[in-house]
Protein backbone atom coordinates (compact mmCIF):
# COMPACT_ATOMS: atom_id res chain seq x y z
CA UNK A 1 0.00 0.00 0.00
CA UNK A 2 1.17 3.53 -0.60
CA UNK A 3 2.78 5.47 2.24
CA UNK A 4 1.13 8.71 1.09
CA UNK A 5 -2.67 9.03 1.00
CA UNK A 6 -4.24 11.22 -1.69
CA UNK A 7 -7.85 11.59 -0.49
CA UNK A 8 -7.67 15.40 -0.50
CA UNK A 9 -6.27 15.64 -4.03
CA UNK A 10 -8.19 15.98 -7.28
CA UNK A 11 -9.48 13.10 -9.39
CA UNK A 12 -6.68 13.27 -11.96
CA UNK A 13 -3.95 13.37 -9.29
CA UNK A 14 -5.50 10.36 -7.57
CA UNK A 15 -5.74 8.53 -10.90
CA UNK A 16 -2.00 8.99 -11.34
CA UNK A 17 -0.73 8.36 -7.80
CA UNK A 18 -3.13 6.28 -5.71
CA UNK A 19 -2.04 2.65 -5.45
CA UNK A 20 1.40 3.39 -6.82
CA UNK A 21 4.58 3.71 -4.76
CA UNK A 22 8.35 3.25 -4.97
CA UNK A 23 9.27 -0.43 -5.05
CA UNK A 24 11.26 -1.00 -1.87
CA UNK A 25 13.50 -3.68 -3.34
CA UNK A 26 14.55 -2.08 -6.64
CA UNK A 27 13.77 1.60 -6.14
CA UNK A 28 11.55 1.56 -9.26
CA UNK A 29 8.97 4.35 -9.18
CA UNK A 30 6.33 2.07 -10.70
CA UNK A 31 4.80 -0.97 -9.01
CA UNK A 32 6.21 -4.16 -10.58
CA UNK A 33 4.13 -7.10 -11.79
CA UNK A 34 4.14 -9.79 -9.12
CA UNK A 35 3.31 -12.94 -11.05
CA UNK A 36 3.75 -15.35 -8.13
CA UNK A 37 0.76 -17.49 -7.23
CA UNK A 38 2.10 -18.43 -3.79
CA UNK A 39 3.69 -16.39 -1.00
CA UNK A 40 6.05 -17.10 1.88
CA UNK A 41 4.32 -18.36 5.02
CA UNK A 42 5.06 -17.33 8.63
CA UNK A 43 7.14 -19.49 10.98
CA UNK A 44 4.01 -21.25 12.26
CA UNK A 45 1.32 -21.36 9.54
CA UNK A 46 -1.03 -23.69 11.40
CA UNK A 47 -3.27 -20.88 12.61
CA UNK A 48 -3.83 -19.50 9.12
CA UNK A 49 -7.27 -19.63 7.55
CA UNK A 50 -6.58 -21.01 4.09
CA UNK A 51 -9.79 -19.48 2.76
CA UNK A 52 -9.10 -16.05 4.22
CA UNK A 53 -9.22 -12.89 2.14
CA UNK A 54 -7.95 -10.66 4.92
CA UNK A 55 -5.23 -9.02 2.84
CA UNK A 56 -2.34 -11.21 3.95
CA UNK A 57 -0.70 -12.76 0.91
CA UNK A 58 -0.96 -16.56 0.99
CA UNK A 59 -2.12 -17.58 -2.47
CA UNK A 60 -3.20 -15.41 -5.38
CA UNK A 61 -6.76 -16.71 -5.28
CA UNK A 62 -6.92 -15.11 -1.81
CA UNK A 63 -5.54 -11.84 -3.17
CA UNK A 64 -2.44 -10.73 -5.02
CA UNK A 65 -0.18 -7.70 -4.74
CA UNK A 66 -1.22 -6.05 -8.02
CA UNK A 67 -4.86 -6.60 -7.23
CA UNK A 68 -4.44 -4.79 -3.89
CA UNK A 69 -2.83 -1.76 -5.54
CA UNK A 70 -5.65 -1.55 -8.08
CA UNK A 71 -8.29 -1.88 -5.38
CA UNK A 72 -6.79 1.08 -3.54
CA UNK A 73 -6.92 3.21 -6.68
CA UNK A 74 -10.50 2.29 -7.54
CA UNK A 75 -11.78 2.86 -3.99
CA UNK A 76 -10.37 6.37 -4.18
CA UNK A 77 -11.73 7.15 -7.65
CA UNK A 78 -15.21 5.83 -6.87
CA UNK A 79 -15.45 7.43 -3.42
CA UNK A 80 -16.01 4.07 -1.71
CA UNK A 81 -14.74 2.60 1.54
CA UNK A 82 -13.34 -0.56 -0.04
CA UNK A 83 -13.12 -2.46 -3.31
CA UNK A 84 -12.76 -6.02 -4.56
CA UNK A 85 -11.31 -6.63 -8.02
CA UNK A 86 -12.30 -9.80 -9.86
CA UNK A 87 -11.52 -11.54 -13.14
CA UNK A 88 -14.22 -9.91 -15.31
CA UNK A 89 -17.16 -7.56 -15.08
CA UNK A 90 -19.51 -10.55 -15.09
CA UNK A 91 -17.50 -12.14 -12.27
CA UNK A 92 -18.08 -8.94 -10.29
CA UNK A 93 -21.83 -8.98 -11.00
CA UNK A 94 -22.36 -12.69 -10.37
CA UNK A 95 -20.10 -12.65 -7.32
CA UNK A 96 -22.02 -9.73 -5.84
CA UNK A 97 -25.37 -11.45 -6.40
CA UNK A 98 -24.06 -14.77 -5.07
CA UNK A 99 -22.70 -13.18 -1.89
CA UNK A 100 -25.74 -11.03 -1.11
CA UNK A 101 -28.73 -13.15 -2.09
CA UNK A 102 -30.32 -16.16 -0.44
CA UNK A 103 -33.28 -18.34 -1.39
CA UNK A 104 -36.50 -16.43 -0.79
CA UNK A 105 -34.92 -12.98 -1.26
CA UNK A 106 -36.42 -10.62 -3.81
CA UNK A 107 -34.46 -8.54 -6.33
CA UNK A 108 -35.67 -5.64 -8.46
CA UNK A 109 -33.56 -4.94 -11.52
CA UNK A 110 -33.56 -2.62 -14.52
CA UNK A 111 -35.28 -3.72 -17.70
CA UNK A 112 -32.25 -2.44 -19.63
CA UNK A 113 -29.05 -4.07 -18.41
CA UNK A 114 -26.09 -6.04 -19.68
CA UNK A 115 -27.29 -9.41 -21.01
CA UNK A 116 -25.45 -11.31 -18.25
CA UNK A 117 -27.53 -9.54 -15.58
CA UNK A 118 -30.73 -10.47 -17.41
CA UNK A 119 -29.62 -14.11 -17.56
CA UNK A 120 -28.33 -14.24 -13.98
CA UNK A 121 -31.39 -12.70 -12.36
CA UNK A 122 -34.17 -13.61 -14.77
CA UNK A 123 -33.09 -17.23 -15.27
CA UNK A 124 -30.19 -18.65 -13.23
CA UNK A 125 -30.70 -17.27 -9.72
CA UNK A 126 -34.44 -17.55 -10.11
CA UNK A 127 -34.43 -21.21 -11.17
CA UNK A 128 -31.38 -22.54 -9.33
CA UNK A 129 -31.58 -20.67 -6.03
CA UNK A 130 -35.26 -19.65 -5.79
CA UNK A 131 -34.45 -15.95 -5.68
CA UNK A 132 -37.51 -13.92 -6.65
CA UNK A 133 -36.91 -11.28 -9.32
CA UNK A 134 -38.88 -8.40 -10.80
CA UNK A 135 -37.89 -6.51 -13.95
CA UNK A 136 -38.86 -2.83 -13.86
CA UNK A 137 -38.44 0.32 -15.90
CA UNK A 138 -36.02 1.86 -13.42
CA UNK A 139 -36.42 5.28 -15.04
CA UNK A 140 -39.97 5.24 -13.59
CA UNK A 141 -39.68 5.85 -9.85
CA UNK A 142 -43.32 4.93 -9.26
CA UNK A 143 -42.71 1.55 -10.90
CA UNK A 144 -39.63 0.96 -8.76
CA UNK A 145 -41.50 1.83 -5.58
CA UNK A 146 -44.49 -0.34 -6.57
CA UNK A 147 -42.21 -3.34 -7.15
CA UNK A 148 -40.84 -3.36 -3.59
CA UNK A 149 -41.91 -6.32 -1.43
CA UNK A 150 -41.28 -7.12 2.25
CA UNK A 151 -38.52 -9.55 1.17
CA UNK A 152 -36.80 -7.16 -1.26
CA UNK A 153 -33.09 -7.45 -0.51
CA UNK A 154 -31.55 -5.65 -3.47
CA UNK A 155 -32.36 -3.16 -6.21
CA UNK A 156 -29.90 -3.35 -9.09
CA UNK A 157 -29.82 -0.70 -11.81
CA UNK A 158 -27.60 0.16 -14.72
CA UNK A 159 -27.34 3.78 -15.77
CA UNK A 160 -26.77 4.61 -18.55
CA UNK A 161 -28.30 1.26 -19.52
CA UNK A 162 -26.86 -1.10 -22.11
CA UNK A 163 -27.78 -0.83 -24.97
CA UNK A 164 -30.58 1.76 -25.01
CA UNK A 165 -28.82 4.42 -22.87
CA UNK A 166 -31.76 4.60 -20.47
CA UNK A 167 -31.09 6.80 -17.42
CA UNK A 168 -32.18 6.02 -13.86
CA UNK A 169 -32.13 8.46 -10.94
CA UNK A 170 -29.52 6.97 -8.57
CA UNK A 171 -30.20 9.20 -5.58
CA UNK A 172 -33.97 8.75 -5.74
CA UNK A 173 -33.75 4.97 -6.08
CA UNK A 174 -31.23 4.81 -3.23
CA UNK A 175 -33.83 6.54 -1.07
CA UNK A 176 -36.50 4.01 -2.09
CA UNK A 177 -34.16 1.10 -1.35
CA UNK A 178 -33.08 2.39 2.05
CA UNK A 179 -36.61 3.30 3.12
CA UNK A 180 -37.47 -0.37 2.63
CA UNK A 181 -34.37 -1.93 4.16
CA UNK A 182 -32.86 -2.93 0.82
CA UNK A 183 -29.50 -2.28 -0.82
CA UNK A 184 -28.90 -0.46 -4.09
CA UNK A 185 -26.22 -1.60 -6.53
CA UNK A 186 -25.40 0.38 -9.67
CA UNK A 187 -23.55 -0.81 -12.76
CA UNK A 188 -21.52 2.28 -13.66
CA UNK A 189 -19.62 0.83 -16.64
CA UNK A 190 -21.05 3.14 -19.34
CA UNK A 191 -20.29 6.24 -17.28
CA UNK A 192 -17.00 5.42 -15.51
CA UNK A 193 -16.13 7.08 -12.18
CA UNK A 194 -14.90 10.14 -14.03
CA UNK A 195 -18.44 10.99 -15.13
CA UNK A 196 -20.53 9.46 -12.35
CA UNK A 197 -19.90 8.10 -8.86
CA UNK A 198 -22.91 6.12 -7.60
CA UNK A 199 -21.59 5.60 -4.06
CA UNK A 200 -21.40 9.36 -3.59
CA UNK A 201 -25.01 9.56 -4.82
CA UNK A 202 -26.23 7.13 -2.17
CA UNK A 203 -25.75 3.70 -3.73
CA UNK A 204 -24.45 0.96 -1.46
CA UNK A 205 -22.45 -0.75 -4.19
CA UNK A 206 -20.96 0.29 -7.52
CA UNK A 207 -19.99 -2.28 -10.17
CA UNK A 208 -17.50 -1.60 -12.95
CA UNK A 209 -16.43 -3.74 -15.86
CA UNK A 210 -12.77 -2.74 -15.76
CA UNK A 211 -12.42 -4.26 -19.23
CA UNK A 212 -14.06 -1.13 -20.62
CA UNK A 213 -13.18 2.51 -19.83
CA UNK A 214 -11.03 2.04 -16.74
CA UNK A 215 -8.57 -0.16 -18.65
CA UNK A 216 -9.33 1.71 -21.85
CA UNK A 217 -7.04 -0.15 -24.24
CA UNK A 218 -9.00 -3.28 -25.12
CA UNK A 219 -6.29 -5.63 -23.86
CA UNK A 220 -7.27 -6.82 -20.35
CA UNK A 221 -10.37 -8.08 -18.57
CA UNK A 222 -11.44 -7.33 -15.03
CA UNK A 223 -14.35 -6.29 -12.84
CA UNK A 224 -14.78 -4.49 -9.54
CA UNK A 225 -17.33 -3.92 -6.80
CA UNK A 226 -16.90 -0.84 -4.60
CA UNK A 227 -18.77 -0.01 -1.40
CA UNK A 228 -18.85 -0.47 2.36
CA UNK A 229 -16.01 -2.61 3.73
CA UNK A 230 -18.27 -5.10 5.51
CA UNK A 231 -20.17 -5.93 2.30
CA UNK A 232 -17.02 -5.94 0.16
CA UNK A 233 -15.35 -8.39 2.56
CA UNK A 234 -18.31 -10.72 2.11
CA UNK A 235 -18.05 -10.53 -1.69
CA UNK A 236 -14.28 -10.93 -1.57
CA UNK A 237 -14.49 -14.07 0.53
CA UNK A 238 -17.28 -15.75 -1.42
CA UNK A 239 -16.74 -14.59 -5.00
CA UNK A 240 -12.96 -14.46 -5.11
CA UNK A 241 -11.78 -17.16 -2.73
CA UNK A 242 -14.59 -19.70 -2.78
CA UNK A 243 -15.84 -19.23 -6.34
CA UNK A 244 -12.36 -18.57 -7.69
CA UNK A 245 -13.05 -15.29 -9.48
CA UNK A 246 -9.56 -13.88 -8.89
CA UNK A 247 -8.03 -11.53 -11.45
CA UNK A 248 -4.67 -12.40 -12.96
CA UNK A 249 -1.74 -10.27 -11.71
CA UNK A 250 -0.88 -9.24 -15.27
CA UNK A 251 -4.41 -8.03 -16.00
CA UNK A 252 -4.50 -6.14 -12.70
CA UNK A 253 -1.21 -4.46 -13.65
CA UNK A 254 -2.46 -3.57 -17.15
CA UNK A 255 -5.69 -2.08 -15.77
CA UNK A 256 -3.73 -0.17 -13.13
CA UNK A 257 -1.64 1.33 -15.93
CA UNK A 258 -4.68 2.13 -18.06
CA UNK A 259 -6.52 3.81 -15.18
CA UNK A 260 -3.84 6.50 -14.92
CA UNK A 261 -5.11 8.14 -18.12
CA UNK A 262 -8.84 7.62 -17.40
CA UNK A 263 -9.61 11.35 -16.87
CA UNK A 264 -7.83 12.38 -20.08
CA UNK A 265 -9.45 9.65 -22.13
CA UNK A 266 -12.94 10.24 -20.75
CA UNK A 267 -12.80 13.94 -21.61
CA UNK A 268 -12.08 12.98 -25.23
CA UNK A 269 -14.70 10.21 -25.28
CA UNK A 270 -17.27 12.66 -23.93
CA UNK A 271 -16.38 15.35 -26.45
CA UNK A 272 -16.27 13.00 -29.44
CA UNK A 273 -19.52 11.29 -28.51
CA UNK A 274 -21.62 14.43 -28.14
CA UNK A 275 -20.34 15.84 -31.46
CA UNK A 276 -20.98 12.53 -33.20
CA UNK A 277 -24.46 12.23 -31.65
CA UNK A 278 -25.35 15.76 -32.77
CA UNK A 279 -24.14 14.99 -36.29
CA UNK A 280 -26.18 11.78 -36.49
CA UNK A 281 -29.26 13.54 -35.11
CA UNK A 282 -29.00 16.12 -37.90
CA UNK A 283 -29.26 13.49 -40.66
CA UNK A 284 -32.55 12.76 -42.41
CA UNK A 285 -31.51 9.13 -42.98
CA UNK A 286 -31.11 8.45 -39.22
CA UNK A 287 -34.31 7.29 -37.52
CA UNK A 288 -33.20 7.97 -33.93
CA UNK A 289 -30.18 8.68 -31.76
CA UNK A 290 -30.08 7.69 -28.07
CA UNK A 291 -27.45 9.55 -26.07
CA UNK A 292 -28.02 11.14 -22.64
CA UNK A 293 -25.99 14.20 -23.59
CA UNK A 294 -28.57 15.20 -26.21
CA UNK A 295 -31.31 17.56 -25.09
CA UNK A 296 -33.74 15.33 -26.98
CA UNK A 297 -33.02 12.44 -24.59
CA UNK A 298 -36.09 11.91 -22.41
CA UNK A 299 -34.03 11.90 -19.20
CA UNK A 300 -31.35 14.40 -20.19
CA UNK A 301 -31.92 16.53 -17.07
CA UNK A 302 -31.56 13.54 -14.75
CA UNK A 303 -28.35 12.54 -16.54
CA UNK A 304 -27.03 16.10 -16.28
CA UNK A 305 -27.65 16.13 -12.51
CA UNK A 306 -25.73 12.93 -11.78
CA UNK A 307 -23.18 12.73 -14.64
CA UNK A 308 -21.16 15.73 -13.59
CA UNK A 309 -18.29 15.66 -16.11
CA UNK A 310 -19.93 14.30 -19.24
CA UNK A 311 -22.16 11.63 -20.69
CA UNK A 312 -19.77 8.90 -21.76
CA UNK A 313 -18.72 7.58 -25.13
CA UNK A 314 -21.56 5.19 -26.04
CA UNK A 315 -24.62 5.97 -28.12
CA UNK A 316 -27.20 3.99 -30.07
CA UNK A 317 -28.77 4.89 -33.40
CA UNK A 318 -30.55 3.39 -36.38
CA UNK A 319 -30.92 4.15 -40.07
CA UNK A 320 -34.10 4.55 -42.06
CA UNK A 321 -33.11 1.45 -43.98
CA UNK A 322 -33.61 -2.30 -44.10
CA UNK A 323 -31.62 -4.97 -42.29
CA UNK A 324 -29.11 -5.57 -45.08
CA UNK A 325 -28.39 -1.86 -45.56
CA UNK A 326 -27.41 -1.60 -41.91
CA UNK A 327 -24.85 -4.34 -42.49
CA UNK A 328 -23.65 -2.73 -45.73
CA UNK A 329 -23.10 0.53 -43.87
CA UNK A 330 -20.83 -1.23 -41.38
CA UNK A 331 -18.93 -2.97 -44.16
CA UNK A 332 -18.01 0.41 -45.68
CA UNK A 333 -16.54 1.86 -42.48
CA UNK A 334 -12.76 2.37 -42.46
CA UNK A 335 -11.94 4.08 -39.16
CA UNK A 336 -14.71 2.55 -37.07
CA UNK A 337 -14.30 -1.16 -36.30
CA UNK A 338 -17.14 -3.71 -36.27
CA UNK A 339 -16.63 -5.42 -32.90
CA UNK A 340 -18.26 -5.88 -29.51
CA UNK A 341 -17.19 -4.21 -26.25
CA UNK A 342 -16.77 -0.52 -25.54
CA UNK A 343 -14.44 1.98 -23.93
CA UNK A 344 -11.51 1.10 -26.19
CA UNK A 345 -9.21 3.70 -27.68
CA UNK A 346 -10.67 2.87 -31.11
CA UNK A 347 -14.29 3.35 -32.15
CA UNK A 348 -16.35 0.14 -32.11
CA UNK A 349 -19.76 -0.51 -33.63
CA UNK A 350 -22.09 -3.51 -33.51
CA UNK A 351 -25.38 -4.01 -35.36
CA UNK A 352 -28.03 -5.50 -33.09
CA UNK A 353 -30.81 -6.97 -35.19
CA UNK A 354 -34.52 -7.43 -34.70
CA UNK A 355 -34.41 -10.75 -32.82
CA UNK A 356 -32.81 -9.86 -29.48
CA UNK A 357 -34.53 -11.87 -26.74
CA UNK A 358 -35.00 -8.68 -24.70
CA UNK A 359 -36.44 -6.65 -27.59
CA UNK A 360 -39.80 -6.50 -25.80
CA UNK A 361 -38.13 -4.46 -23.03
CA UNK A 362 -36.71 -1.80 -25.38
CA UNK A 363 -38.42 1.37 -26.62
CA UNK A 364 -40.30 0.86 -29.87
CA UNK A 365 -37.73 2.65 -32.03
CA UNK A 366 -35.19 -0.08 -31.19
CA UNK A 367 -37.39 -2.92 -32.45
CA UNK A 368 -36.27 -2.78 -36.08
CA UNK A 369 -32.58 -3.20 -35.34
CA UNK A 370 -30.02 -0.59 -34.30
CA UNK A 371 -26.33 0.12 -33.77
CA UNK A 372 -24.53 0.36 -30.46
CA UNK A 373 -21.63 2.69 -31.11
CA UNK A 374 -18.69 3.15 -28.74
CA UNK A 375 -17.09 6.40 -29.90
CA UNK A 376 -13.31 6.24 -29.58
CA UNK A 377 -10.40 8.65 -29.29
CA UNK A 378 -9.76 9.30 -32.96
CA UNK A 379 -10.08 12.83 -34.36
CA UNK A 380 -13.80 13.46 -34.31
CA UNK A 381 -13.62 14.84 -37.85
CA UNK A 382 -12.36 11.43 -38.97
CA UNK A 383 -15.10 9.59 -37.09
CA UNK A 384 -17.81 11.76 -38.61
CA UNK A 385 -16.12 11.62 -42.02
CA UNK A 386 -16.10 7.82 -41.84
CA UNK A 387 -19.83 7.74 -41.08
CA UNK A 388 -20.49 10.17 -43.93
CA UNK A 389 -18.56 8.22 -46.57
CA UNK A 390 -20.22 4.93 -45.51
CA UNK A 391 -23.68 6.51 -45.76
CA UNK A 392 -22.83 7.89 -49.19
CA UNK A 393 -21.77 4.44 -50.39
CA UNK A 394 -25.12 3.12 -49.16
CA UNK A 395 -26.80 5.96 -51.11
CA UNK A 396 -28.36 7.33 -47.93
CA UNK A 397 -26.82 10.80 -48.29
Amino acid sequence: MTDIKYEDYGFQTRAVHTGNDIDKETGAIRRPITMANSYSLPYDPTDLNWSSADGNSIYTRNGGANQKYLQEKLSSLEGGEDCVVLATGVAALSGMFFALLNSGDHVIFSDVTYIAVYRLLNELFNKKFKVETTIVDSSDLKAVRAAVRPNTKLIHIETPGNPTLKISDIRAIADIAHENGALLSVDNTFASPFNQRPVELGADLCVESLTKYINGHGDAMGGAVIGEREIIDQIRSQAMVNLGGAISPFNAWLIMRGAVTLPLRMRQHNENAIKTAEYLESLECVSFVAYPGLKSHRLHETAKNQMTNGFGGVLSFALKADHDTHNKFVSHLKVITSAVSLGHDESLIVFLGEDDERQYLYPEEFHSGFFRFSVGLEDVEDIIGDIRQALEKCMLL
